[in-house]
Formats: C-alpha cells, sequence, structure tokens
C-alpha cells in the first residue's frame, strides 16, 4: 500500500480515538495541516510512525495534552494585522459608542495578546469600563498564559510599531510592566476580560454579543466545520453586532453569508442585518 494512504489511514484512526477517549473533534479539521502537525510532534516524541502514537494518546492523557497543545499553535502577536484594528476603530467603534453596555467574544484567544490589543483600544475610544469580554480557547495551557499576562519582551519593539499603525493614541509602554526578559500586562487592562475553555467545534453559543472576534482560526478548518463554527458565531451576535474573522479567511459561500452586510473586505469585517 502506499505509504501516503497509509499515513491517511493512521491518522483517521488517531482522531477517532482522540474524539472517542476525550471528546475532542479534529476529524474536520485541515488534513495537511493536522498531518505536518503530527509528523512535528512525532519528531520531537522519537516516533516514527502515527500508529506508534495512537496507544500513548489512549493511555497516557499527558500525551495527548501535549498533542493537543501542539494541534492549537497559533502564530499570533500584539496588534496582528494593524489595519485590521484600525478599521475596527473607525467603522465599528462608532457603533458600539451608541450602546451602554457591551459584550465581546474574542473566540480561539490563542495565548491572548489580540484580546489585550483589543482592550486597549477600547479603553483609548471610551468603551472598555462598560465592555464584558469573553476570551475563549480550547487550549488549557494556552488559556492559562492568557491568564498570566506575561510575555517575553523580545517582540515588543515590533508590538509597538503594530500598536501605531493600529491607531494607538498613547504609548504602548503604558500597558505593560517590563521585568528582565518579560513584560506583564497591567492589571487593569484584565479587570473585565473572562478567560474560558470553550471547543468551537463542540460547544454552543455565547449570545447577545455585540462583538465577535474569530481570527486566523478556520483557516484549520474543512469546510464543513468552517460553516457550522460561522454559525455558531452567528447566533451568538445579536442584530446590528459585528464580526470580525481573519484576513485569509471568508464567510461567501456559507449557510451565513445572507445574514451580513459586508463592513469592510480587505478587513473581513461583517455587521450581522437586523433583518433576513
Amino acid at each position: 500500500m502506499d505509504l501516503n494512504k497509509l499515513e491517511n489511514i493512521e491518522l483517521k484512526l488517531l482522531l477517532e480515538a482522540i474524539y472517542d477517549r476525550y471528546g475532542y473533534d479534529f476529524r474536520n479539521y485541515a488534513k495537511a495541516s493536522l498531518l505536518r502537525r503530527t509528523r512535528l510532534f512525532m519528531d520531537k516524541a522519537g516516533m516514527k510512525r502515527i500508529a506508534d502514537l495512537i496507544p500513548a494518546v489512549l493511555h497516557e492523557e499527558n500525551v495527548f495534552l501535549s498533542l493537543v497543545h501542539h494541534y492549537s499553535i497559533t502564530v499570533t502577536e500584539f496588534f496582528r494585522d494593524p489595519s485590521v484594528y484600525r478599521t475596527i476603530i473607525e467603522r465599528v467603534f462608532p457603533v458600539l459608542q451608541t450602546y451602554p453596555y457591551l459584550k465581546v467574544w474574542h473566540a480561539g484567544c490563542a495565548t491572548g495578546e489580540e484580546v489585550y490589543s483589543l482592550a486597549i483600544l477600547l479603553g483609548e475610544n471610551g468603551l472598555y469600563e462598560r465592555s464584558t469580554i469573553y476570551a475563549t480557547d480550547f487550549n488549557d495551557m494556552a488559556l492559562e498564559k492568557s491568564k498570566e499576562g506575561i510575555y517575553n519582551i523580545e517582540h515588543i519593539k515590533q508590538s509597538t510599531v503594530n500598536y501605531q499603525k493600529s491607531g494607538g493614541k498613547s504609548s504602548f509602554s503604558e500597558y505593560y510592566s517590563a521585568r528582565y526578559e518579560s513584560v506583564m500586562i497591567n492589571k487593569d487592562l484584565r479587570k473585565n476580560i473572562t478567560f474560558a475553555n470553550h471547543n468551537l467545534v463542540a460547544d454552543g453559543v455565547f449570545s447577545e454579543m455585540q462583538l465577535v472576534i474569530c481570527r486566523n482560526v478556520m483557516i484549520y478548518f474543512n469546510k464543513e466545520l468552517q460553516n457550522r463554527v460561522l454559525e455558531v458565531l452567528t447566533e451568538s451576535l445579536n442584530p446590528g453586532g459585528f464580526l470580525c474573522i481573519g484576513t485569509k479567511e471568508s464567510i461567501a459561500f456559507s449557510s451565513v453569508a445572507s445574514q451580513y452586510n459586508e463592513i469592510d473586505a480587505s478587513a473581513r469585517i461583517y455587521q450581522k442585518k437586523y433583518s433576513v
């Protein structure tokens, strides 16, 4: 049998084992991405075949948790894609200003840099004090890092540039304290953020949101799963609420496309219609 075909069979068995044993469903993730990440994990673990990984995942929870962390590693940074944040300030915040109270869901928050980025801009535009931000991810290790708000100082220079390009009104250094090789996000910036474990694939909606951000998460899903997640995000939004997805993602041809007006095509920002 062709080795690639055999490897695909092994991957399918691994994903079924993970789902049956732990309830985590990766079966509709993009196979090329999963294969690449599984191979990298096996290289580090000294394994040659996916078939060798299956019993370890089934019987050793720490192996499973390490693999899940490997599957969910995402590329993130403070004020990633500054033009998106600038568009949020210019096109979304003026509408949010009209609400007495705001609920924001940041789905797939990874290690938290983008959540804090949004919190900073909400604060600078007079919106943070009346906001509750729900930051969720299915990776507990990433969530712990988010809650701590401690990051390596080596990326701060680029983060400062991103902040300025995003339309920041102050100095990025006002929002963290530096010590040794790390920076810690100020506590007052964390007070309105609730971090929680939530699996977009399996868990339900966060209701009555005015803004939902889910960026660079669905690129790892197949079309069926992308559609299912978009339905969850859409159901979570109030009419008139805003959806912001990754710049390489789209709601076109999805079951929810007709429920939105496009606010900015390049920034991938949409507003849920008041009636469909």
